[in-house]
């Protein structure tokens, strides 16, 4: 079996660089600089995209160990709580000087107790399926479903061994690991670092070091859109992507046509945790046809959609192993190949998908059933792609949050039009901020709590 780890070590263009001192590393720099002992186990690493986190990251991908990837900014009492049920072998956090019954040694916490337990030999990565709530609930990953992920991605990107990628994304996330993964095994250098695109040292080391690429969930598409960047030249840019939602197909148009125009190519892609990260992409020569779409599957992939539900159904060797919610489900890897992606969907008659939308996001509203992703989408387009968001308050009324001024009798009007129900079904309130998960995702439940809070 091909190893990730092989892969990227194969790969000797590749050079990582520390964003904040431009000091290169090849991988060769960073073997076996940790010393882990030889031996299965688990290891938690609270990884940011510090070349620390990163050199962490591939030791631990050279190694028996199955790691699980959390983000650093996790509550510490759902760290303990966590590392309490599932007792770690090893844990990676700097942001900790002692961990309680582990010693410190070399930039690592290693559990003094040493009571081990049955991992299945091919579990090798664990991504989380909250990034905010600590939940113990585990996506299962192996190597193989890595390798392969990342190979069908290869196959569609243009990525090549003298381009330049930021880590723009957290990599204990499925989108932000995916761009690690790729980049190592095919890409030239990738640049370690956590700044975002609404940080003005973003873009001076997008200078400093050609960025030839960028990725994004919608959000971010949204902000670059509100501080001009389609208004800019970028020469060292060669393609962008984006994924983790749905980006309204105005901004989709917009950034697609940018692109276009430079000889560039904005890449619009579906994936989910459960599929190790990617299932779908749209070509960028279909992008301003096929606007709204998800597009066709990746190599090594198919979709059929439930002819009763409507649900949207992948199979592919990427499809992750079943869940764990403690030490017993690391025992055990379903082998399977079929994922119920939980999206509903439609085929075009040139075989490109599109989501209609979410099975769970629903609210129903005088006796009709609505969906919330399809009246974010009617917004966004409406509105030019402003950043909202819908949320069902107990099948009550319909909430719209937003951050810039609106015409709050514009909106129920639209909406009333759109979904034939009284504008008594909507409340519109202006908020400071939309709040995101750690992977850049709005985060529906905080800001649910955040409406009830407020008189709206």
């Amino acid at each position: 079996m091909t190893k990730l780890y092989d892969l990227i070590a194969a790969n000797t263009q590749l050079v990582y660089v520390d964003g904040a001192t431009g000091k290169h590393f090849r991988v060769s720099d960073f073997k076996h600089s940790l010393l882990l002992e030889p031996q299965p186990g688990l290891a938690f690493l609270y990884i940011d995209n510090s070349i620390a986190a990163i050199e962490a990251l591939l030791n631990f991908l050279d190694s028996p160990y199955t790691i699980a990837l959390l983000s650093p900014k996790l509550n510490i009492t759902y760290k303990q709580q966590l590392e309490q049920l599932y007792r770690p072998c090893y844990i990676y956090d700097p942001s900790r000087t002692a961990v309680e019954g582990f010693e410190a040694i070399a930039r690592l916490f290693r559990n003094m107790a040493q009571t081990g337990y049955p991992i299945h030999p091919d579990l090798k990565v664990l991504l989380s399926t909250s990034g905010t709530t600590g939940s113990p609930k585990f996506v299962k990953l192996s190597e193989h479903n890595l390798v392969q992920n990342a190979l069908s991605i290869i196959d569609y990107l243009p990525i090549v061994h003298h381009d330049v990628s930021p880590l723009t994304l957290p990599v204990f996330y499925s989108y932000g690991l995916s761009v690690f993964t790729t980049n190592s095994i095919a890409g030239g250098q990738v640049v370690c670092t956590s700044r975002d695109v609404v940080q003005k040292e973003f873009w001076e080391d997008l200078n400093r070091y050609g960025y030839t690429s960028i990725a994004g969930v919608p959000y971010v598409y949204e902000m670059l859109h509100r501080i001009g960047f389609c208004k800019k030249e970028y020469a060292s840019l060669r393609y962008m992507t984006q994924a983790g939602g749905r980006l309204s197909p105005v901004l989709a148009k917009t950034f697609g046509e940018y692109m276009a125009a430079r000889g560039k190519q904005f890449y619009i892609m579906y994936g989910q945790t459960e599929a190790t990260a990617r299932m779908a992409y749209l070509p960028p020569e279909a992008l301003l046809n096929k606007a709204g779409s998800i597009g066709i599957p990746i190599k090594n992939g198919r979709f059929d959609i439930g002819p009763d539900t409507q649900e949207l159904v992948y199979t592919g060797p990427n499809v992750f192993g079943g869940y764990a919610t403690g030490p017993a489900g690391l025992q055990t890897f379903d082998h399977n190949t079929v994922l119920y992606t939980g999206d509903m969907a439609e085929k075009d008659a040139e075989g490109y998908y599109y989501i209609t939308g979410r099975m769970k996001r629903f609210v129903k509203l005088f006796g009709t059933r609505v969906n919330l992703d399809e009246v974010e989408s009617i917004l966004k387009n409406a509105l030019n792609g402003v950043t909202l968001a819908c949320i069902g308050v107990e099948d009550k009324y319909l909430l719209v949050q937003h951050l810039e001024a609106l015409d709050v009798s514009a909106i129920k009007q639209l909406l009333s039009e759109k979904l034939q129900l009284h504008v008594s079904a909507f409340r519109i309130q202006q908020v400071d901020e939309i709040l995101l998960t750690p992977n850049g995702k709005v985060d529906y439940t905080a800001m649910q709590q955040l409406g009830l809070a407020e008189k709206v």
